[in-house]
């Protein structure tokens, strides 16, 4: 695993791009949204995701024992999800929760977008 330090990623830099096939993103746009791709291409990662966004909010204290990890790499993936703009978080006393940034699942769905008269192609 990489120990390079990802860009924190603003999800409303995103909405800029059209949808993949309409029409190729620019280099830039890539960059904006390659760490929100990469954060969820992590299992663990993209099950605390699917966890997450379940629910209007969820505590850290709830995610922990779904795994067989300890707390800090659980909190260690979270971060990820946070840095990659997928994830808040809201401290609460002693407990970290977490909610969905719903404007960054909205623009990562629309880049995922199939027009209506896209087809798959055949072998």
């Amino acid at each position: 695993m990489s120990k390079q330090t990802l860009p924190v990623v603003d999800p409303q830099a995103v909405g800029c791009c059209a949808p993949l096939a309409v029409r190729p993103m620019d280099a830039e746009q890539a960059v904006l949204v390659a760490p929100m791709f990469k954060a969820l291409g992590d299992p663990v990662r993209l099950r605390l995701m699917s966890m997450i966004a379940s629910v209007p909010e969820m505590c850290v204290c709830d995610l922990t024992p779904a795994f067989d990890l300890s707390g800090p790499t659980i909190s260690h993936h979270l971060k990820v999800l946070r840095e990659a703009g997928l994830v808040d978080s809201e401290r609460r006393g002693t407990w970290v929760w977490y909610r969905v940034r719903p404007e960054a699942f909205r623009q990562l769905g629309a880049l995922l977008d199939l027009p209506a008269t896209a087809t798959p192609a055949t072998a």
